[in-house]
């Protein structure tokens, strides 16, 4: 929450508020529809997964996990990665490192797309994106540095992988059998990639999570009169930011992708209070989306494991 503070901070609460109450509707709840489209392609990529290293999992269950996941990271940053897995260890039996295998493996391809429409903005919007990283990213980093004391960062980066060192040795020295274990699982999950029989119907579904991504940038324009005229160059930047806010270790992106939605609209000529207003929509209507499919998710995982 200190993040969306620092987002909103000093800026025009009451002209935000304005636009949030006049958005239109129909076009915030089709973009919310389209992301959820991405959710379901999210679940199916995730099963195919499972398939090929001989796993059966059903898409309920798949679909379940993921948006149960997506529930949990609001309550924890990165902790909905764990918490699918679980769901499907509780519903379908698979070892919880195999799972987290394919997870690892699956938002794999997630950075890749990430980076690579990061290059094609940086080579397409050259200026404009330089000149943001630059004066807004760079020199931010750099001053935060020059104002700490380097012996203490020092420090405590010597103590922490020596505390890291000895607990894996530890824990190594003590559970030894368990952590072969861990290990085969891990390495069946790693290899569900290159065991798939369908590797283009893989691809084809991580293109498309991206593709639904986008397109609800794209149509959350219309849904309020200030980024009507934005086009399809100011939705690819938005979608870009957002991926790289949503990187953050910080529950949902919150304040994160406010801020880095908002910028990347600045930086086609929009007013800052203006970009604050749409990524307050955008995020506000996926995170209810989530707290709605999310909790019937889990409604139906609990009741389907209460009648077991």
């Amino acid at each position: 929450m200190g993040v969306l503070y620092l987002a909103f901070k000093g800026q025009d609460l009451e002209r935000i508020w304005i636009e949030i109450k006049s958005a239109n509707l129909f076009w915030v709840i089709f973009s919310a529809l389209m992301v959820w489209m991405a959710h379901v392609l999210r679940a199916l990529r995730w099963q195919m997964l499972y398939k090929s290293i001989q796993y059966k999992v059903s898409f309920w269950n798949a679909y379940h996990a993921v948006m149960i996941g997506y529930l949990a990271n609001l309550a924890l940053p990165r902790f909905g990665e764990i918490g699918r897995c679980s769901v499907v260890h509780k519903t379908e039996q698979v070892p919880m490192f195999a799972s987290i295998g394919t997870v690892i493996t699956e938002r794999l391809f997630d950075v890749l797309v990430l980076l690579l429409t990061g290059l094609v903005l940086l080579i397409v919007q050259y200026d404009m994106v330089s000149d943001f990283l630059y004066n807004t990213i760079f020199l931010s980093i750099v001053h935060k540095l020059q104002s700490l004391n380097y012996f203490w960062i020092i420090g405590i980066m010597v103590l922490l992988g020596l505390l890291i060192a000895g607990s894996i040795y530890f824990l190594r020295s003590k559970f030894s059998n368990k952590f072969l274990r861990i290990f085969v699982s891990l390495r069946q999950g790693f290899g569900s990639y290159r065991k798939l029989q369908n590797k283009p119907l893989f691809l084809f579904y991580t293109l498309a999570i991206w593709v639904f991504y986008f397109l609800p940038m794209y149509f959350s324009f219309y849904a309020i009169e200030s980024t009507s005229s934005l086009g399809l160059d100011a939705a690819f930047t938005a979608m870009v930011f957002s991926g790289f806010a949503m990187v953050a270790p910080v529950q949902g992106g919150i304040g994160v992708f406010h801020w880095m939605v908002a910028q990347s609209l600045v930086l086609h000529g929009l007013a800052f209070n203006d970009g604050l207003a749409y990524a307050t929509i955008i995020h506000s209507s996926q995170v209810l989306l989530i707290l709605i499919l999310g909790s019937l998710s889990l409604f139906f995982v609990l009741a389907k494991k209460g009648t077991k």
